[in-house]
């Protein structure tokens, strides 16, 4: 049951996606191993829709790792369903940290047993696209792994998540699956010496991590080269954006600047769905971390706006009919449609 429930929910995630990017591209999905078991690294720029694309554009059955305080009460068989195993952290209590060491047993099982996992090689999420330098934690894992499943190999995949913007539908979106580190390459530099072991490896999933992504560098230049991601540059190629963007010089768009008509625009097509749009706001202001409001805007989108439709296709037709209801439902999609490029193309 938990099984069918997991592949329901990647089957209408994955068809939502079409709806909620403009373009939602994969790119390099043929470096992922078909042998072994495979620990996907993405980085983490944008909160629960992050291993959602992951788990829905890999074509791999996904375990993940995920923070412990969501777990327990009334979305346990749901988060178990999502196959998600919990993670310690010391803000959890120190007391909760040895916790860990029953989950990390587990995942040295699923690797062990080749199935495959995701974990965020840095540590916390944040909403800049150069890639934050990786903790150790990802590459410790695999490493024991191997250790313990000498049998078959296991892969550190490199995946880099690419958003023309964080927080709002109809952009695009570049999931890049870069180089897969067989683990097994470092296990005698790990032997003679533990430390030296891992940071080869991590350095060099953090070379592979940092070749999938637009902006893998915060450097001098990154202020001015992230004004160049916008509506106008990234329906280009991944290849060709990231080498523009690495020139002195280039002749990428900046996104121009809102008119008072685009903004009276955006009011106007608003009030269809103005119910929706003010609950995604309170939404929104639940969260401290903003982070998190790209993922309010998707996962409350997914649901907010189909009922909104229905209730006002379904009351329209109830009470004058069943064309008046249709032309109803129509208005309220079309309108949110207008909306989105208006917000859009000035981003």
């Amino acid at each position: 049951m938990k099984k069918k429930f997991y592949n329901f929910i990647c089957s209408l995630l994955s068809f939502y996606n079409r709806f909620y990017f403009r373009k939602l591209r994969i790119v390099g999905r043929e470096n992922i191993p078909t042998d072994g078991a495979i620990l996907f690294s993405p980085n983490h720029q944008n909160a629960l829709i992050d291993p959602i694309l992951v788990g829905t554009t890999c074509n791999r059955s996904v375990h993940s790792l995920t923070r412990s305080d969501v777990f327990g009460g009334p979305w346990q068989w749901f988060l178990d369903a999502m196959q998600l195993l919990p993670v310690y952290r010391i803000r959890d209590g120190y007391k909760q940290l040895k916790n860990n060491q029953g989950v990390f047993e587990q995942c040295y099982a699923l690797l062990g047993n080749k199935k495959h996992m995701m974990m965020f090689s840095e540590g916390k999420h944040h909403d800049q696209y150069y890639l934050q330098p990786l903790s150790k934690g990802s590459s410790r894992l695999a490493m024991e792994a191997q250790l313990r499943a000498p049998g078959h190999t296991i892969y550190l995949q490199a995946v880099g998540l690419n958003y023309g913007s964080y927080v709002h539908a109809r952009h695009d979106c570049v999931v890049v699956y870069g180089k897969a580190i067989a683990v097994s390459d470092f296990v005698d530099i790990y032997l003679e010496h533990p430390a030296k072991g891992l940071n080869a490896l991590r350095d060099a999933l953090q070379i592979a991590m940092e070749e999938c992504l637009w902006l893998p560098y915060n450097d001098e230049r990154y202020p001015q080269q992230k004004k160049y991601i916008n509506h106008h540059t990234t329906s280009l190629p991944f290849s060709k954006l990231k080498k523009k963007l690495e020139e002195k010089e280039n002749t990428l768009t900046v996104a121009s600047k809102k008119s008072l008509l685009n903004t009276f625009l955006i009011i106007v097509f608003s009030l269809p769905n103005a119910p929706v749009h003010l609950g995604l706001y309170s939404l929104r202001k639940q969260f401290d971390d903003h982070v998190f409001h790209g993922t309010t805007n998707y996962l409350g989108g997914l649901v907010l706006f189909p009922l909104w439709w229905i209730i006002g296709m379904l009351f329209t037709s109830f009470n004058y009919s069943l064309y008046w209801g249709l032309a109803v439902f129509l208005s309220y999609t079309i309108s949110l449609a207008i909306r989105k490029y208006l917000i859009i193309k000035k981003l």
